[in-house]
């Protein structure tokens, strides 16, 4: 099993645990993941942890693709895996969502499968370097030729000799973006998993290996694709308090964060078998009622998703995580005793004994 240690993205004030990131590394913590909203973005920081690390792996969680053409996405994942010294970087992305897209961005939300199929091929192609880059998708070309274009745009290669091998992982919730996972990327970063959701996860990533031409037997299966999936971990003896202070969280993203119709994180909910509550939390928290809302959210639910309580305890239900099929585990926490504790239930070899 390998760990990975998350340290998203910034509030009001930008502030990066390098201290915290080196012990995680030297502890054997495989990867580091930080992510975007509206405020501090992903790249840029992993370019300052790679300057303080040696080995960790520095992943993306998530770029969010409206933000970035496909071309300066892979030109700022391959500047920072060539400063970090050769194959350290993840480009993670996902799609947000359209509030974000369309509010931040200034982007239509149009046909995000779509994009996605595109801006991967494409940064594909520009990691491989075999030839200027030419790409006819439904959502983006190169060179482009729409309205406003010269047609003059000429085919490019990249002049950086860039890794050919750099990973392309996606966020993925969804069963059309899981199968795009397994079709097209290297990894997941699975939206809204929990254990016991594996079997439905399995099942659209696999059918995307088919769609490569995979098979148990041949090709492209889960012996070349990465799992990771994401739990809060909180070494604690009160473990009601403990879940009371993830609520907040929970309330934000199942309540407030996306259009009332279109809300990612609310749809995961609902297929956790949450239904009626998740209807509920986004009810009240969008009616200004937010205090109601979280009193609406099950400890139950809490506890499915996370890794709360004693070390005994914690070491106990992480067996359910590890024999799930995953192939990694990024732990959200800020605890120097959670991430020690995890290195060792894990089993993780430290750097020096490498």
């Amino acid at each position: 099993m390998r760990l990975g240690i998350s340290i998203g993205y910034s509030g009001p004030n930008l502030n990066i645990p390098i201290d915290f990131i080196q012990q995680a590394e030297a502890l054997g913590y495989d990867s580091l993941w930080t992510a975007e909203a509206y405020g501090s973005d992903a790249i840029t920081p992993l370019a300052y942890i790679a300057a303080h690390t040696k080995n960790i792996r520095l992943g993306t969680g998530i770029i969010q693709v409206a933000g970035r053409t496909p071309a300066m996405t892979a030109m700022q994942m391959q500047t920072l895996d060539a400063l970090a010294g050769g194959g350290r970087a993840i480009a993670g992305l996902g799609v947000s969502g359209p509030q974000i897209v369309e509010g931040w961005y200034g982007r239509p939300w149009g046909r995000p499968y779509y994009l996605l199929k595109d801006y991967i091929s494409i940064m594909r192609k520009i990691s491989l370097r075999e030839e200027p880059v030419e790409h006819d998708g439904k959502q983006i070309s190169l060179p482009f030729h729409g309205e406003g274009a010269l047609g003059i745009g000429k085919p490019l290669k990249s002049i950086l000799h860039t890794n050919p091998d750099m990973p392309i992982w996606l966020g993925a919730g969804g069963p059309a973006n899981l199968r795009l996972a397994g079709e097209l990327c290297d990894g997941v970063l699975p939206l809204g998993f929990v254990p016991n959701r594996m079997p439905e996860y399995r099942s659209q990533i696999e059918e995307g290996f088919r769609r490569a031409g995979g098979s148990e037997t041949s090709g492209k299966w889960w012996d070349s694709f990465e799992f990771q999936a994401s739990v809060t971990v909180n070494v604690t003896d009160d473990v009601r308090t403990a879940f009371r202070a993830m609520k907040p969280g929970i309330a934000l993203y199942v309540g407030g964060m996306g259009h009332k119709n279109m809300n990612f994180h609310k749809q995961q909910m609902i297929a956790r078998g949450y239904g009626e509550t998740a209807e509920r939390i986004q009810e009240l928290y969008l009616a200004g009622r937010k205090a109601e809302a979280l009193e609406e959210i099950p400890d139950e639910y809490c506890d499915e998703g996370s890794l709360v309580g004693s070390k005994d305890r914690i070491k106990e239900r992480f067996k359910v995580w590890a024999d799930s099929g995953i192939t990694g585990l990024t732990v959200n926490t800020k605890e120097t005793e959670a991430l020690e504790l995890m290195a060792k239930i894990a089993d993780i070899a430290p750097v020096h004994a490498q």
